[in-house]
């Protein structure tokens, strides 16, 4: 007998999509991913919720599906979502024609559209340049991938899904002399040339322990799905099968706070640097678009901040004033069909493929999901799990887009809970948005509950339900509550979220994740130090790296080498400008 009826491999939000949609029907499924859940391309996006206006013109199937899973996604998932609206804005010297086959383009897709005047536009967003012409509105929203991710492995899990996390695959296992090999497969072989995988189990911070680190274990399964995204296609290559994924990298930068409550478009073709996200307490902007050969391994460079600056300014004019908190680059999984043979990654479809390997390959058991967008992950996973139940023999239907995801049940969780909890009214709503229907469950509680996340008024009791979920990660922690990620970046927090640790984790373990937490800030900051966020820097450098003496050697003797750190005013030869320090 096999050990799964499905395998997925990874855990964004196609695999956790898939992982539940599969569930739901009753298949056995076994989730593994290599880190954390949201571990590659989505905990490193800006979080728009696309009403399909950006493809309205250049990729209108994407645009058809993306407004159809917008409005999926507002019902089964309002807890993780926030319907800011969007606006496509147009400047002076913007192309009429560009804004009027947007505008076409929306209507035809079935997106709504409102044309609004300069002073309408600048009503709804007062910081908006004054040289605004027009707009279109439309329905954008911002969306937390973080959440939506873990509520999506949190109801596989109640179907009866198997999630492993920090759970790396090392190979495919094909039929061969492996298959002979494996004794898991000596009362009834799997039905497919592919039938499992071989993992390698680390200790990562919150693994739910069920392997000594470092152990390797063979899982077999009737069916193999290929959900890595950028990673595709190094799991492809394992299996013997090209899926010609183009990891292409993106910039972001996070703003210290809200400069929009909406989101803002440029009204142009597609480029770099040409939009802005409200995000929680935050405002993101993206982005710019580079094709790289390896999605872990690529330069980080200070030019695309700059580009984010100077380009949004021209929308947002406080942009070039604002303190800007950190930068992060994320990866998209683009695909492209090799009929097309696209060789510029702009002009790639932003469309989802699902490669039937036994059709395609000759190599039965195995699928890839390639492509794609956050918006469109459910639609994703609905695709190819039909497609899986159809090699397996299950009739039931899907259910992901009628029924809520865990959080989302009771709308009436999101009132003002001061008097419930004993919390301050911004505080007890913040949290009550962060928890969904889980609020009561999580907040009620007769200890003391202070706030320890002040930026984001994450309290003692949301911390410690993440750690019940996540051990020993603070950066899980951090992903499930949103504490550390506010202006101060973890300076003023990150040692009371390891204090929480203790006792139940030993001070070797505490201090680890600290260090964990700490670096993993530091790394989105050191791109974007100049003016107040710089003084922040020195500030978290002198509490923690002082105060707690965590400017200590390195675990492996090696000091720091801040020789190593660039000088932040390199550009790429086609830019003439920097800004500066």
């Amino acid at each position: 007998m096999t050990d799964t009826e499905v395998l997925v491999v990874g855990g964004g939000s196609t695999g956790c999509g898939v992982a539940r949609d599969l569930a739901m029907r009753g298949v056995d499924v076994t989730l593994v991913e290599k880190g954390n859940l949201t571990h590659g391309t989505t905990g490193r996006m800006h979080g728009l919720l696309h009403s399909g206006g950006r493809y309205a013109v250049s990729d209108r199937a994407s645009a058809e599906e993306c407004i159809e899973e917008n409005r999926v996604l507002r019902d089964i998932a309002s807890h993780c979502v926030e319907m800011t609206g969007g606006q496509f804005v147009q400047l002076a010297g913007d192309p009429d024609e560009y804004f009027e086959r947007k505008l076409a383009g929306c209507r035809d897709c079935g997106i709504p559209a409102e044309v609004l005047t300069a002073e309408e536009a600048r009503e709804e967003e007062p910081y908006l340049t004054k040289d605004v012409e027009r707009a279109i509105r439309v329905p954008d929203g911002a969306v937390d991938p973080f959440r939506l991710c873990v509520a999506n492995a949190a109801d596989a899990e109640r179907h009866g899904a198997r999630i492993e996390t920090h759970t790396e695959v090392v190979d495919v296992l094909v039929d061969g002399e492996a298959r002979r090999a494996s004794p898991s497969t000596s009362e009834r072989p799997p039905r497919g040339d592919v039938f499992g995988v071989e993992v390698r189990h680390e200790s990562g911070p919150g693994k739910r322990e069920h392997a000594a680190p470092g152990e390797r274990e063979r899982i077999t399964a009737e069916y193999v799905v290929n959900a890595a995204g950028a990673w595709a296609g190094q799991l492809g290559a394992m299996a013997g099968v090209d899926v010609d994924v183009r990891p292409s990298k993106g910039a972001m930068v996070v703003m210290n706070c809200r400069q929009v409550d909406t989101v803002i478009n440029r009204c142009r073709p597609k480029g770099d640097a040409d939009i802005v996200v409200p995000h929680e307490t935050t405002a993101i902007l993206g982005t710019t678009d580079v094709e790289v050969e390896d999605p872990e391994e690529y330069p980080e460079e200070h030019w695309e901040v700059d580009l984010m600056i100077d380009e949004l300014a021209e929308l947002v004019p406080i942009l070039r004033e604002a303190r800007t908190v950190r930068s992060f680059w994320g990866v998209r999984p683009l695909y492209e069909p090799p009929e097309r043979g696209t060789t510029d990654p702009t002009d790639i479809t932003r469309d989802y493929f699902l490669l039937d390997h036994e059709e395609r390959d000759g190599l039965s058991g195995f699928a890839s999901i390639v492509g794609g967008k956050f918006t469109t992950y459910r639609l994703m996973a609905e695709e190819i799990a039909d497609h899986v139940c159809g090699e397996l023999g299950v009739s039931a239907r899907c259910r992901t887009a009628d029924e809520p995801l865990p959080g989302s049940e009771d709308p009436g969780v999101l009132d003002d809970h001061m008097d419930r909890f004993g919390l301050r009214s911004p505080i007890a709503r913040r949290s009550a948005q962060r928890l969904g229907s889980r609020a009561d469950e999580v907040l009620r509680t007769d200890d003391p509950n202070p706030v320890l996340c002040d930026c984001e008024a994450v309290t003692r009791a949301e911390v410690r339900d993440a750690i019940a979920q996540s051990g020993t990660d603070l950066n899980a922690v951090r992903i499930r509550t949103r504490a550390s990620m506010g202006n101060c970046q973890g300076g003023f927090c990150a040692h009371r979220l390891a204090a929480e640790l203790h006792p139940e984790y030993g001070d070797e373990q505490a201090d680890a994740a600290l260090d964990e937490l700490i670096d993993e800030r530091w790394k989105g900051e050191r791109h974007a130090l100049w003016g107040e966020q710089l003084s922040q820097a020195m500030l978290n450098y002198a509490l923690q790296a002082t105060t707690m003496n965590r400017d200590r050697d390195t675990r492996d003797g090696a000091r720091i080498d801040f020789a190593a750190f660039d000088s932040g005013t390199r550009t790429p030869p086609e830019r003439e400008e920097s800004r500066g320090d």
